[in-house]
């Protein structure tokens, strides 16, 4: 347990911290889950357009150091060659 008044405070913004980072975590794996949905279903258009959501969030996300930004790289080429690849 934390001792000093410092830590207990750093102790405190680390819950909170992890609580948010947890969420934008969450919302990117969900937004990658929805654009590999788009692309099983087979509608080339559609997919491209929840692509280009996923990748504004996969961006913000990347800019606020919860993955890094080669990650987020990865992600977005991966996605968008899926996509690309549709008939």
């Amino acid at each position: 347990m934390a001792n000093t008044v410092q830590a207990r405070k750093r102790a405190r913004q680390s819950v909170e911290r992890n609580k948010h980072n947890s969420s934008l975590r969450s919302a990117l794996r969900t937004s990658i889950k929805r654009v590999r949905q788009a692309i099983e279903s087979g509608d080339k258009a559609v997919a491209s357009d929840i692509l280009q959501k996923a990748t504004s969030i996969i961006d913000r996300i990347a800019d606020k150091n919860i993955i890094h930004k080669n990650k987020a790289a990865r992600h977005k080429s991966r996605l968008a060659a899926a996509v690309k690849a549709l008939a």
